[in-house]
């Protein structure tokens, strides 16, 4: 009980969270972490998931491979990272000391469910839905961005939500090579037996990471196809003339797919 108040008390001292190494600071730093680490596995990971995903094939060793991380904890690859010449523990800007080994680590912790789901994603499109756009004449990158994309996306931004999320509880392993972020906070609390302040660390880590799942979800609703009904079905479908000059409308593909 005295823990939680020495937590309670930690978190309502203002003093604790304005200037240099209070917990605002902290917590934009391990904000710029993330959210580095994120962007480079979304551009290094997505497009050749996506793409492998469109072509029906590669995705089994492209998910192998990207779930090679998975299998090594990402202090232990840090670790290694550190202690070697390069990229070593130099301060790399704003990301501070070894800031180029963590981006590293956590950018590789980010890739497994981005890859993941981005390539099942495509690859579980309906057969009938590419079919019959490819029946209508859609070339191969036609289909992929009117078509695979659209219908894929909810399930991608889903695999971006996790490794959002688990990048940023993640990324307190920065502090452990006197690195910044919120991960100082809890490293020093436990270090000087101050286990408020640690406690405190944590619950801030905790509470911004329901944030940005909410956010997350937020995202991930927005880009989810809207089911329509039977009149709007009908009204969105497109119409290609048949060979007795009638219209006649390809199952599953709308006209936002067109």
């Amino acid at each position: 009980m005295t823990v939680l108040v020495d937590m309670w008390a930690y978190l309502t001292d203002g003093g604790n969270w304005s200037g240099s190494g209070g917990m605002l600071q902290l917590l934009g730093q391990q904000l710029l972490l993330t959210v580095t680490a994120l962007l480079v596995a979304v551009a290094v990971g997505l497009p050749v998931a996506l793409w492998l995903g469109h072509l029906g094939r590669g995705g089994f060793l492209a998910i192998n491979i990207s779930n090679v991380g998975r299998a090594v904890p990402t202090f232990a690859l840090l670790a290694l990272l550190v202690t070697a010449d390069f990229p070593g523990t130099d301060t790399l800007g704003p990301y501070g000391r070894a800031g180029l080994a963590t981006l590293i680590a956590l950018t590789l912790f980010a890739l497994p469910p981005i890859i993941t789901n981005a390539y099942v994603a495509v690859r579980e499109v309906p057969a009938d839905v590419v079919q019959a756009a490819t029946g209508m004449g859609m070339s191969g990158r036609q289909r992929f961005f009117r078509v695979e994309l659209p219908l894929a996306l909810p399930l991608v931004v889903s695999g971006v939500r996790l490794a959002l999320v688990q990048v940023w509880a993640t990324a307190t392993i920065a502090a452990l090579v006197a690195g910044p972020g919120l991960g100082r906070v809890i490293t020093d609390g436990f270090f000087r037996t101050d286990y408020g302040k640690g406690l405190a660390g944590a619950v801030v880590v905790a509470v911004v990471a329901l944030v940005l799942e909410g956010l997350a979800a937020l995202v991930q609703r927005a880009v989810r196809p809207v089911p329509a009904g039977p009149a709007a079905g009908a009204a969105g479908r497109v119409e290609e003339p048949d060979g007795h000059g009638h219209a006649s409308s390809a199952p599953g593909v709308t006209a936002s797919s067109a």
